[in-house]
């Protein structure tokens, strides 16, 4: 019985840390692709936004509604993750810019919103709304209705993750640039996390946001499949 209980208490560390570290994982190969290539069109950096956002609101979320500690750390790796691809993005455009015209988050121009040229300014952005989150945060606390809001707002944004990168997909008609890997792995952590969130009985949001952002991966995986004559290549 006591190996057992050993046996369980071992896979739910394992599973916790899966839970933490593996929502960064398929950003690995699409940092990977975007450094060997050079180029960042195949990928959408409203991808960061919409998980930044998704994440910051999760935060406060966890403050008025204490749940796994868990999902708090995973928004904590999260955050540092998608600052890093932007970083990445950012270097990478401003290195193959021709012109030296610079969008800056201070023109307040909304046709080049989160498509600034700085990365300080995607940093500004987010310190500016994390500051707002928590001032209505603090005023209404005490209230169940907007704590439970703020936790369906946080999970909808994390649903339409994939969203961003469909879109870009299917404006550019094609899924050059886009690592396959990633979405495979946004695949299987999307599954694994929405099994956790079952079996741990999380709050209903959150395999609910789960279940949403399988059926936008395997959209996108259809999208690799009508794009591309040549998907084993993307695989390699």
């Amino acid at each position: 019985m006591e190996d057992m209980e050993g046996s369980w208490t071992l896979l739910s560390w394992l599973a916790s840390f899966v839970m933490v570290f593996g929502g960064a994982l398929p950003y690995v190969p699409q940092y990977q692709e975007i450094q060997k290539s050079s180029n960042t069109e195949g990928f959408s950096t409203r991808v960061c936004l919409v998980l930044l956002i998704a994440n910051i609101l999760r935060i406060f979320f966890w403050i008025g509604k204490q749940f796994e500690l868990t999902l708090l750390l995973q928004s904590v790796v999260m955050i540092l993750t998608m600052f890093a691809m932007l970083h990445l993005c950012c270097t990478v455009q401003n290195a193959n810019r021709v012109s030296t015209k610079q969008h800056r988050l201070s023109d307040l121009n909304l046709h080049y919103f989160w498509k600034w040229s700085a990365f300080e300014d995607y940093l500004l952005f987010c310190f500016g709304f994390t500051v707002v989150c928590a001032v209505i945060t603090l005023l209404l606390l005490d209230s169940v209705m907007f704590v439970e809001t703020l936790g369906s707002l946080a999970v909808m944004f994390e649903a339409m993750l994939g969203v961003p990168q469909l879109l870009q997909n299917f404006h550019n008609l094609s899924t050059k640039g886009m690592s396959v890997k990633m979405v495979l792995l946004w695949t299987a952590g999307d599954v694994f996390k929405t099994t956790y969130f079952v079996m741990n009985e999380s709050p209903a949001q959150f395999w609910v946001c789960g279940s949403v952002q399988i059926l936008i991966d395997v959209a996108i995986l259809l999208q690799v499949l009508f794009y591309s004559q040549d998907t084993r290549a993307k695989l390699g």
